[in-house]
C-alpha cells in the first residue's frame, strides 16, 4: 500500500531501548543474588562469562543519565529472578528489592518510563535443579515472583512484560541455555511443549494477577515475532509458511490473547503424540489473561519451502541455522535480503508486514521491545564509534513503523536492542548492539567507561523530533 501522506508518530510514543538483567548488570553473585541458569551454564568457547557484563549494577545512574541525554521516554529492562529470590522461592533478598527500587526511581527522576520484563532467560539455578519449567510447580513459582514484583514496584511501574521470547525458549532452548530435558525422557517434543504449556499458564495467571492488584497498569507478552514468507507462489510452499507461522508466531499470541491453542499447532502435536496435559483449572486460567498490549521483538523474517520429509529437527540449532521440521516446512535462505556480519537477514519491509499481520489478527496496541543490529563496533583513538551501518538499519526500520501507523496499526513505542553494549547470548561482548559503547573486550575489562556512538547522537535527534527527522 502506497501512502501520499504519512501519519505522525503519536505524541505519547515511547521512544527508548532495551536490555536484560543477566546480559548487562554483572554483579551476578553479590549482594545476596543467587545464581541463575545463565550463571552456571557453560558459555560458548571464546566468550565472556556474566560476572561483570557491562557493570550496569554499579553504573546504572551513569547509564540512565546517558539515556536521559538521548531523550528516552522509556527504558525496557528485566528483573533478575534470583536477585529478588536467591533460591527462586522462599526468602526475599532485600538488597535485590533495593537495587530495582533505585533503578526504577532513577528512571522516573529523568521522566523515563520503566517497562519491566519479569522473565528474560534467567531461571534461578535452584529451580533449574528442581526441573525448571518441566516441573508443574513452575506455574506457582512464577506467579509468586510476579506477586512480589507487583507489590514492590507496582506503585511506580505502568508497563509490564511477562516472558521474553517464549517461542525462542521453546524452539531453541538449549542454544540459550534454558531448556531442561529430564534424563530418560522418551518423547522430547511432548516434554518441550509441556514446559511451554506451563509457561503459558504461568503467564496467563500473572496477567490476571496484575489486573487484580494493579488496575491501572498494563501488561502483555513479549515473543519474538517474525513473519514467515513462502519461498515461491507454489501452494505447497504457501502451506509450509502457514505451518511455520502457526508454530513460531501465532501459537503464542493466540494463547496470550484468546487463551486457546492454535489449531495447526495442536494438529501437529496430535500427530506426534505430543499434546500437553491440562491440569484442572488450566483451561479457565488460560482464558483469564487478557493482555492490554503486545510487546514483540523483531530482527528478521523467515522464508520456507515445502517439507520433503527429510528435515532433521534440532532444538540445539538456533533459528538462523535450523533445517526445518519434517512434515511442516524446510528452511530457505531468501536471496532478496542482505545479511548482517553475523549472518542475520535484514528485512525492514518485513517489519511493517509483521506489524500489519499482528494488528489484523489481534487488534491490540503494540510496542517494539527489541530490534537492532549486532556488529563489530570499533572505538577510535579519540573516543568515537562511527556506526553508520546501525543508523541505516534503525532508520530503515523506524520508517516502516511509521508506515504501519499510517496503515492504521496502533503502536505504543519503539525500544530497540540495546541501550548499551552488553553480553550477547551467542557471541559474547564482541557482538555489540548499543547506542552506548562500553570499553571492555571479551576477557579484558579495561575501563568499562561509556562512550557515545554516532548512533547515540542520531537517535537523540530522532526522539527530539518525535520521529520526523531520520536524517544523518
Amino acid at each position: 500500500m502506497l501512502h501520499k501522506n504519512l501519519k505522525p508518530f503519536p505524541q505519547t510514543f515511547l521512544w527508548g531501548a532495551s536490555t536484560s538483567a543477566y546480559q548487562v548488570e554483572g554483579a551476578n553473585l553479590i549482594d545476596g543474588k543467587g545464581p541463575s541458569c545463565q550463571d552456571v551454564k557453560q558459555v560458548p568457547e571464546g566468550t565472556s562469562d556474566l560476572t561483570v557484563c557491562a557493570d550496569h549494577y554499579h553504573r546504572y545512574k551513569e547509564d540512565i543519565a546517558l539515556m536521559a541525554e538521548m531523550g528516552f521516554k522509556a527504558y525496557r529492562f528485566s528483573i533478575s529472578w534470583s536477585r529478588i529470590l536467591p533460591e527462586g522461592t522462599g526468602d526475599v533478598n532485600p538488597k535485590g528489592i533495593e537495587f530495582y527500587n533505585n533503578l526504577i526511581n532513577e528512571c522516573l527522576s529523568h521522566n523515563i518510563q520503566p517497562i519491566i520484563t519479569m522473565f528474560h532467560f534467567d531461571m534461578p539455578a535452584k529451580l533449574d535443579e528442581r526441573g525448571s519449567w518441566s516441573n508443574r510447580e513452575s506455574v506457582d513459582w512464577f506467579v509468586n515472583f510476579a506477586r512480589i514484583l507487583f507489590e514492590n514496584y507496582g506503585d511506580r511501574v505502568k508497563y509490564w512484560l511477562t516472558i521474553n521470547e517464549q517461542n525462542v525458549l521453546t524452539l531453541s532452548g538449549p542454544v540459550i541455555g534454558t531448556l531442561h530435558i529430564p534424563e530418560g525422557c522418551t518423547n522430547e517434543l511432548k516434554e518441550i511443549y509441556q514446559q511451554n504449556h506451563h509457561m503459558l499458564v504461568a503467564q496467563a495467571k500473572a496477567m490476571a494477577l496484575c489486573h487484580e492488584l494493579l488496575p491501572d497498569a498494563k501488561i502483555g507478552p513479549a515473543p519474538n515475532i517474525s513473519l514467515v514468507y513462502p519461498a515461491s507462489c507454489k501452494p505447497e510452499d504457501v502451506q509450509a509458511a502457514q505451518n511455520f507461522n502457526a508454530l513460531r508466531n501465532w501459537l503464542y499470541l493466540d494463547m496470550s490473547v484468546y487463551g486457546v491453542y492454535n489449531n495447526l499447532v495442536w494438529a501437529y502435536l496430535e500427530e506426534h503424540d505430543a499434546c500437553p496435559e491440562f491440569m484442572p483449572g488450566d483451561e479457565e486460567a488460560l482464558k483469564s489473561g487478557h493482555p492490554d498490549f503486545i510487546g514483540f521483538n523483531y530482527y528478521n523474517t523467515a522464508t520456507v519451502a515445502a517439507s520433503d520429509g527429510t528435515e532433521i529437527s534440532d532444538v540445539h540449532a538456533d533459528q538462523q541455522n535450523a533445517q526445518g521440521i519434517a512434515g511442516l516446512y524446510r528452511a530457505f535462505r531468501n536471496p532478496n535480503l542482505p545479511k548482517t556480519e553475523f549472518g542475520w537477514e535484514i528485512d525492514p519491509m518485513g517489519f511493517r508486514a509483521t506489524i500489519r499481520e499482528m494488528y489484523s489478527r489481534y487488534r491490540l496496541p503494540m510496542i517494539v521491545t527489541e530490534n537492532g543490529l549486532g556488529a563489530y563496533d570499533k572505538l577510535t583513538e579519540d573516543g568515537k564509534v562511527h556506526d553508520s551501518y546501525r543508523i541505516k538499519y534503525l532508520r530503515d526500520h523506524i520508517e516502516q513503523v511509521q508506515l504501519a501507523i499510517t496503515d492504521g496499526c496502533e503502536m505504543l513505542g519503539y525500544c530497540p536492542w540495546s541501550a548499551l553494549d552488553l553480553i550477547s547470548t551467542h557471541e559474547g561482548m564482541v557482538k555489540r548492539y548499543g547506542f552506548i559503547y562500553v570499553d571492555r573486550d571479551e576477557f579484558d575489562l579495561k575501563t568499562l567507561d561509556r562512550y557515545r556512538k554516532d548512533s547515540f547522537y542520531w537517535y537523540k535527534k530522532v526522539i527530539a523530533s518525535n520521529g520526523s527527522d531520520l536524517s544523518d
